[in-house]
């Protein structure tokens, strides 16, 4: 047989052989009967509600056993559905007004709410279709009687092939599967996200291309060019097969040294650190050598309560993680809700574009008692650690100003209530709009220190949505364009005397590791399986080495000729 190549979507790295095991989702047939016992059928609907409930609370804990609390955070949604009177209530009412069986009214009511929510601007909200269409499933497989597809019987070395997984299905692979290819999806879908999570390479984006896999062929995967190889030759099999052993090997030896410091092979310290999306991420982030903090999303306390977080709530979260590291940074972001990432209780309103609305640094001080219960909790927690805080979606300086002047405001209060607060804490910007960095000079000025948000600030300055999959081969952090905002908010910071980090996805590619040191970063904040392998990219480099490949990377001409150029120095 001859091999076959086939170009996707790279949405996490690392190479992988095995062979194909399509995830199969059962849907069962649905009837038009009608019924006579509404009660009775209720009652059925009930059943397998509560079922389905105990299903996703168990695939929650699981999920926080393998990945952490931050991948797990999405079954809370899941399980809200199961709350939501606009939509189980729904389906109780069509069934006793209508006499439908529960099967047909569920699909219905899922139906309808999932096309709804796709029709709406927001990211976010549209990412919600695919968990209700998940819920919709679950409930209907229950009805039907139905025994879903067992990830059990996945056998070692399998790379798994489906038109699109849901975040429910890539929580349950089993460690026999390395490698997942989707015929739908982008590189920050949240299946993309927990398969960077679990380590283990994916494609997506095949489109109708992936019909041509069946069950048990031969798939050669390359997470970071985005290719998928069927039927390779014996030789090739081979070398993938060394490649992978040898990358494991590096991986394991880059682990026992991931307590050492990153220090270039001529002496520039680089602090590399953890990005967590809550205080259960800790441990993970520790056992693989984070430095500190980048980047604590605070979302999650706000994501998992039916109403605000009180300050006594969030100081216990903050002080966890503080308490954790020590006198080692923790850089905590306050609230970003807007764009993908929306609050019930908020009452947001819809926005035609909401990346570009009311979000972030702008609902904060637009609802100050908000943002002061939050600016007051980590007031309070700065007694445990090194508290540095960071404000999201800054672009000009009266944001910086009055988020500050809060700040301020919340100290005094606090301190008249006798409450002990740290004596110094860092107050510095995420830099994801590129009008923060292309007037960095002006910004670094008001603040202790810069992280550069790349996922942000990459589809701002490419006008590439990066959830939308129409656009997603435009959407590339190495795009030149974005590597001089890079440069730019570098150099203002060392002019400034203050830190220049990043925490976007960027930041953990290893490819770019030398890039990014040579535009003059002095921190790096990631995923906290990545820490090991940037580590060791760090070491054996040289500062003045990296510095002349970043001045050639800005000279040239796409992102394709970046990761060329950074390949055609990986051969030297």
């Amino acid at each position: 047989m001859t091999a076959e190549h086939y170009q996707g979507i790279s949405a996490a790295p690392g190479l992988a052989i095995g062979h194909v095991v399509w995830w199969r989702k059962e849907k069962p047939e649905i009837d038009n009967s009608s019924i006579s016992d509404p009660v009775a059928e209720v009652e059925r609907l009930d059943e397998a509600v509560q079922v389905a409930r105990q299903q996703i609370e168990h695939l929650r804990k699981t999920t926080v056993d393998r990945m952490g609390e931050e991948a797990a955070a999405i079954f809370d949604a899941h399980i809200a559905f199961l709350d939501d009177p606009a939509y189980i209530g729904e389906m109780k009412q069509r069934i006793q007004k209508h006499q439908k069986n529960a099967s047909l009214t569920c699909n219905e009511v899922t139906t309808q709410m999932a096309e709804m929510l796709s029709s709406l601007p927001d990211e976010y909200m549209q990412a919600r279709a695919d968990d209700i269409r998940d819920v919709g499933n679950r409930i209907l497989l229950l009805l039907a009687g139905i025994t879903p597809f067992d990830p059990l019987s996945i056998q070692p070395d399998s790379i798994v092939v489906a038109p699109e997984l849901a975040p429910s299905d890539t929580a349950q692979f089993p460690p026999g599967v390395v490698a997942m290819v989707t015929a739908r999806g982008s590189k920050t879908a949240h299946a993309a996200i927990m398969a960077r999570t679990l380590g283990i390479p994916a494609v997506l984006g095949l489109g109708e291309k992936i019909e041509e896999f069946i069950d048990g062929d031969t798939l050669v995967i390359d997470g970071d060019a985005g290719t998928v190889e069927k039927n390779p030759t014996p030789q090739k099999k081979i070398e993938t097969c060394i490649v992978i052993k040898r990358h494991q090997q590096q991986r394991e030896e880059a682990l026992k040294k991931a307590d050492m410091d990153a220090e270039t092979a001529d002496g520039k310290r680089m602090q590399v650190f953890a990005n967590i999306g809550s205080p259960s991420d800790v441990d993970q982030a520790i056992a693989n050598g984070a430095e500190g903090i980048g980047l604590f999303r605070t979302e999650f306390l706000y994501l998992e309560n039916d109403n605000w977080p009180t300050e006594e709530e969030q100081t216990q979260a903050y002080s966890r993680v503080l308490k954790a590291f020590g006198d080692k940074p923790v850089v905590i972001r306050t609230l970003d809700i807007g764009g993908d990432k929306d609050l019930p209780y908020a009452n947001l309103p819809t926005e035609e574009n909401p990346f570009l609305g009311h979000r972030a640094i702008r609902y904060c001080l637009a609802n100050p008692e908000i943002f002061k219960t939050q600016l007051k909790a980590l007031l309070r927690s700065s007694i445990h650690g090194d508290l540095w805080i960071m404000l999201p979606m800054v672009e000009n300086l009266s944001e910086i100003r009055e988020a500050k002047a809060l700040l301020a405001e919340c100290r005094t209060e606090l301190m008249q209530s006798n409450i002990p607060i740290a004596d110094s804490i860092k107050v510095g910007i995420m830099v994801e709009v590129p009008a923060a960095a292309i007037y960095a000079d002006v910004l670094a000025k008001e603040v202790d220190f810069m992280s550069i948000g790349t996922n942000d600030l990459t589809q701002y300055t490419l006008a590439a949505d990066r959830g939308n999959e129409q656009v997603a081969h435009l959407y590339d952090a190495a795009h030149p364009a974005v590597l001089r905002l890079v440069k730019k908010t570098c150099d203002a910071a060392r002019e400034a005397g203050i830190v220049a980090g990043m925490c976007g996805e960027l930041a953990g590619d290893s490819q770019m590791t030398e890039i990014l040191i040579g535009l003059g970063l002095d921190e790096l904040s990631m995923s906290a399986g990545a820490i090991p392998e940037i580590k060791e990219k760090i070491r054996p480099l040289h500062s003045e080495s990296a510095q002349k490949l970043a001045e050639e990377a800005l000279r040239q001409e796409s992102p394709e000729a970046v990761r060329q150029l950074v390949q055609s120095q990986l051969v030297k």
